[in-house]
């Protein structure tokens, strides 16, 4: 019976455990819109710590502070580190890498990849975001599902399946005020 509910315990508590907003970034975004035009209640997250077959793009309410939503997301195809997994990350145009900051998500357009968003960056480690031509769209090679292989790589795009993109599309788009990005490491 013991070992029952040991078993049971790590099969409800210890698998398929829900990954997190890292609790500082929530309280630095708090901060960094407070004051300003920014949305108040709404953020994205992407915690690229997490590996990319796992969900680490997060839909997160401020006001409530819990998760609404999380996802797939895709890094940059030049971020891959090597057989030691750890992620590189650039702000140089042609790197192919993903980068680290925070982000206005501005207008959409339809593009290469059908609706995207232009992201604009906001700290120096993602300042060329605009003439990288860094943006937020989708690509049916993103799946929905957790999985323990990696997902596929963008050019340094955040990439989310189509259906996930359509569901943070709908509050970028109701969204009165600007919706932030935060991508961290």
């Amino acid at each position: 019976m013991k070992y029952f509910i040991l078993f049971f315990s790590l099969l409800i508590f210890g698998f398929g455990k829900s990954q997190t907003v890292d609790p500082s970034k929530i309280t630095e975004i708090k901060n960094f819109v407070k004051g300003k035009n920014y949305n108040q209640e709404i953020a994205f997250f992407i915690d690229f710590k997490i590996p990319s077959g796992k969900f680490r793009f997060f839909i997160y309410d401020l006001k409530e502070n819990k998760m609404i939503d999380q996802g797939l997301v895709a890094h940059g195809s030049g971020s891959e580190g090597g057989k030691d997994e750890t992620l590189k990350f650039s702000n140089i145009e042609n790197s192919y890498q993903s980068s680290l900051g925070k982000y206005e998500i501005a207008n959409s357009y339809v593009g290469t990849f059908g609706k995207s968003y232009r992201l604009k960056g906001l700290d120096k480690t993602n300042s060329n975001a605009l003439k990288r031509a860094i943006v937020m769209h989708s690509l049916s090679c993103v799946g929905n599902a957790e999985s323990s292989q990696p997902t596929c790589l963008s050019l340094g795009c955040p990439m989310l399946s189509e259906e996930f993109f359509k569901t943070a599309a709908t509050y970028i788009d109701q969204s009165k005020k600007t919706i932030l990005l935060y991508a961290y490491y």
